[in-house]
């Protein structure tokens, strides 16, 4: 049997990237998955089948995180086609870069709208769910590196990362009666299709270079960290947070021109 055995789960931002990886992840491990998207819908689809040819079942849901009505009505689909929510993953994000004093403020809000207010919806319909079956859950809110540190030119990413923590913590404090479990895990510079929008393929070789572990992250590799989280093995974590970074928040200037280099490094 799988870690998620026949447990039901949504994961929003679902057809690419980190919640693709989890998507797929999820379903090798036993569980049906609803497969959020919002504009990818025939790389949705292609999740839905990855998860099916590994044994359990999913559906696409399309919808907009940031509208709640939508959010009720996705996880109504899910529940209808698999029975009640056992966890949720809060992965849909949006992000552009520019400064906060020039930034286009529809970008800008737009960030807010989904990457904070998207996964507050979701926590929100998801414990009303699980508090009504009264079974307990779980949540991952999939936050960032950004809730602590100001990167420039990432005002509305980094206010709504932060927020989402706070929000993330207030929620488990909450919720522990009910015994749904809520955390946090933070993905450091993982290799996806959104990074492309900042950066050129050289630019994010430079920048894994300089990474203490010398390369970016994988998907894969924070899909099995959102697993093991989930699983009912990790009753007693609730409201923490998990970094998977590569090093990439360890003080690493403070060992410039002291470190050994790694063994096969040039």
């Amino acid at each position: 049997m799988g870690a998620l055995e026949g447990q039901v789960a949504l994961i929003t931002g679902a057809s690419r990237g980190i919640g693709r990886s989890t998507a797929i992840a999820f379903g090798k491990a036993g569980a049906f998955v609803g497969v959020n998207y919002r504009s990818h819908p025939a790389e949705a689809d292609e999740v839905v089948k990855a998860i099916q040819a590994a044994g359990s079942n999913a559906i696409a849901v399309a919808g907009d995180v940031a509208d709640m009505a939508v959010m009720e009505s996705m996880v109504g689909q899910v529940e209808d086609a698999f029975g009640p929510l056992d966890i949720v993953v809060a992965n849909a994000a949006y992000s552009d870069r520019e400064p906060f004093h020039t930034a286009d403020l529809d970008g800008f809000r737009r960030c807010i709208d989904v990457s904070m207010w998207g996964a507050f919806n979701l926590l929100r319909v998801a414990a009303n769910s699980m508090i009504a079956r009264g079974q307990g859950g779980s949540a991952v809110v999939v936050s960032s590196p950004h809730a602590f540190t100001p990167v420039a030119g990432a005002m509305a990413y980094n206010m709504a990362k932060a927020a989402m923590e706070h929000m993330a913590k207030t929620a488990a404090l909450e919720l522990s009666r009910h015994r749904i479990r809520v955390n946090i895990i933070q993905p450091g510079w993982t290799d996806t299709p959104g990074e492309r929008k900042y950066a050129s393929e050289d630019k994010l070789k430079q920048g894994a270079e300089a990474i203490p572990w010398g390369r970016l992250g994988h998907p894969d590799e924070i899909a099995r960290a959102i697993v093991f989280l989930c699983e009912k093995g990790s009753d007693y974590i609730t409201g923490a947070t998990l970094l998977v970074d590569g090093g990439i928040c360890l003080p690493w200037w403070a060992n410039s021109g002291f470190a050994s280099p790694r063994p096969g490094a040039s």
